[in-house]
């Protein structure tokens, strides 16, 4: 994707193979600012902070992690060590886990000695392959939003999403705004529906700066308005990205897509949920019993950040001295609320059968 005509990606190897770069989400959206990350403590304090997020690039992240450790020290006890604290940065998205087994089990039959470059070549190939896997996304998704436009000829087409799953929650492209992108391109006219997404705004920071630099119409709204929004006639699909699918479709995605979800429902409006292979997790059938739920620090509830009048990026507390917050990051969406999963291989139902279908192969 592009910003100010220039193409990026949200994490790079930067020259000489010794450190990453990557896009400060933090400062995002009044700052663009990038971060060169040298260590494999460097790396997974940026996953815990969210310097980086979204569940593909947090996999990136950690998988180049293990490569910055390995060039340090490329023992066996480094690796185990390595893999330990990166893994523990963020329980909820299984991309996180996948990577970091699939660059471990690629370096350990090796010597040593060869284990970094090893390590190197694998985390790179695991982000050109999200690169590819969103792009086909997009090109699915795009599939069903032709269909919806045909039926509304001369009509907008709203759609509403929660969260960010676009390119900065990824490499490039993104998961569910990859088939909005793809869509406006091809010239469809469609508008979006931006929840902020409380209590980080990742929709009113993230997803509104990303379509804002695309030219993609779109609309920030409280979190609450959703449904308001859908009784009226004024959504015609919602899609949503997730941190973790299980094997029989349930999915795991921010705070507040269960309610998006249940509205959707409620109103006859078609719910998906864009992921890569990599966000399945074929270990677990009950997402609601089963998927850990990440609660991140109660300061992300009871303050806000955000830009002064004079143009300062300052944080600002919200509730009374003494008002404790909860913050659960994510909810599970049971695979009967969804009306489609749209896949890297295709569109298919929320079931065990459908994900069976499509990677039977697996």
């Amino acid at each position: 994707m592009k910003i100010d005509g220039q193409a990026w990606r949200t994490i790079w190897l930067e020259p000489g193979g010794r450190s990453i770069g990557v896009i400060d989400q933090i400062q995002l959206p009044h700052q663009f600012t990038t971060r060169t990350l040298r260590s494999c403590d460097e790396a997974a304090e940026a996953i815990r902070t969210m310097v980086v997020r979204g569940a593909p690039l947090i996999g990136v992240t950690g998988a180049y992690g293990l490569m910055l450790a390995l060039q340090v020290d490329p023992s066996d006890a480094s690796l185990a060590a390595a893999f330990d604290q990166l893994n523990a940065t963020r329980p909820t998205a299984v991309n996180l886990r996948w990577a970091l087994e699939r660059v471990r089990d690629r370096v350990a039959p090796l010597p040593p000695a060869e284990r970094a470059e090893a390590a190197q070549v694998e985390a790179g190939a695991i982000a050109d392959e999200d690169v590819a896997m969103c792009e086909a996304i997009g090109e699915h998704g795009l599939a069903l939003f032709q269909e919806l436009a045909a039926a509304r000829p001369g009509q907008t087409l709203n759609v509403l999403t929660h969260c960010n799953a676009g390119w900065l929650a990824t490499v490039d492209w993104g998961t569910a705004l990859a088939p909005i992108y793809k869509a406006h391109r091809a010239g469809l006219d469609i508008h979006v529906w931006v929840d902020e997404t409380r209590p980080r705004n990742q929709g009113a920071s993230l997803t509104a700066y990303e379509l804002g630099r695309e030219g993609v119409p779109h609309t920030v709204i409280v979190d609450n308005a959703g449904g308001h929004l859908m009784q009226h006639g004024q959504v015609d699909a919602v899609i949503v990205g997730t941190d973790r699918t299980t094997r029989r479709g349930d999915v795991c995605n921010k705070i507040g897509t269960y309610l998006k979800a249940l509205a959707a429902r409620d109103n006859n409006i078609p719910f998906y949920v864009a992921l890569p292979a990599s966000t399945i997790d074929w270990s677990i059938d009950d997402g609601v019993a089963e998927i850990p739920i990440e609660a991140r620090s109660p300061e992300e509830v009871t303050h806000i950040q955000g830009r002064s009048p004079e143009g300062a990026i300052t944080t600002v507390q919200l509730s009374p001295d003494g008002s404790p917050g909860f913050n659960p990051a994510f909810d599970v969406t049971p695979a009967r609320l969804v009306t489609a999963l749209i896949t890297e291989r295709g569109v298919v139902a929320a079931s065990a059968a459908g994900l069976q279908e499509l990677y039977g192969d697996v």
